[in-house]
This record gives structure tokens, C-alpha cells and sequence, in this order.
């Protein structure tokens, strides 16, 4: 093997090496996605109840006040 043979070969063995380690970064990034669309779904189902939570007991408060008066 020539030199100008061996550090191609070494050129496509980092190459390689190269693309598994950007195949397993774009699996990490994909599960993340995933996680953070999974967390997204939970927030918005926690903000909407706190909110039916506020207005009831906003409803209930004025209710009140207007009772006594």
C-alpha cells in the first residue's frame, strides 16, 4: 500500500466513524423531540385545569359576595 492509499483508507475509516457518531446524535435529538412533545401535551393539560380550578373558584367567591349583600 502506497502512502496516498493509506491515508485514504484512513480518511474513509474516519468518515465513517464520523457518520455513526452523527446517526446516534440525530437518534438522541429524535428521542428529546419526542420527550418534549410528550411534556408539551402534559403542560397544556396543567394549565387548563388550573385555569377551570381559578374560574370556579373565581365564580364561587362572587357567588358569595353577592349572597351576603
Amino acid at each position: 500500500m502506497s502512502d496516498i492509499e493509506t491515508r485514504m483508507a484512513l480518511v474513509e475509516q474516519n468518515y465513517q466513524n464520523l457518520e455513526k457518531r452523527i446517526d446516534k446524535v440525530e437518534e438522541k435529538l429524535d428521542g428529546i423531540k419526542e420527550q418534549m412533545n410528550h411534556s408539551q401535551g402534559a403542560l397544556i393539560k396543567v394549565i387548563i385545569g388550573t385555569t377551570g380550578t381559578i374560574l370556579v373558584a373565581l365564580i364561587s367567591t362572587i357567588g358569595i359576595i353577592l349572597t351576603q349583600t
